[in-house]
């Protein structure tokens, strides 16, 4: 497999929420983006605040733009802030450094895409892209060694 498709974003998002639902989080929102960073599909939950597709499409193009999990994110962008902050405006904003941005690998280790998700703390949100990702067979990378 070279490319993630629409259905297998959709069934990541389907397999995130109900993660979200079973772990009784805050409502969530999932953005999946493909490998060359073009969304491709998104949902929030009706109960979600209004910023969370933005933050968890951010979420998801900050891993796939910079290459590694959203735990490697966070850590780099606390060494190096003014970075950061250049590649946030780079992007238009579309770089949000924390948690719950999670790389899809398939076994060969290619990078398929990336999930964003936001609504609860970040680690809850990661949890529940790790569950998306997993319902596919794909690995997730958050960004911590294995």
């Amino acid at each position: 497999m070279n490319r993630l498709t629409l259905n297998q974003a959709n069934r990541l998002i389907e397999a995130a929420l109900a993660e979200g639902q079973r772990l009784q989080l805050a409502p969530l929102c999932v953005a999946v983006l493909d490998a060359g960073g073009h969304l491709l599909a998104l949902q929030r939950d009706e109960r979600a605040s209004l910023l969370r597709p933005q933050i968890a499409t951010g979420k998801a193009a900050g891993v796939l733009g910079m290459g590694f999990g959203g735990r490697e994110l966070a850590r780099r962008a606390a060494k190096m802030p003014a970075f950061f902050n250049a590649l946030s405006d780079l992007t238009g904003g579309q770089m949000v450094p924390v948690p719950g941005g999670v790389l899809i690998l398939d076994a060969a280790g290619e990078i398929l895409g990336a999930v964003g998700i936001s609504g609860d703390t970040s680690d809850n949100d990661e949890l529940c892209a790790i569950a998306g990702v997993r319902a596919l067979e794909l690995i997730p990378d958050t960004g911590d060694p294995a």
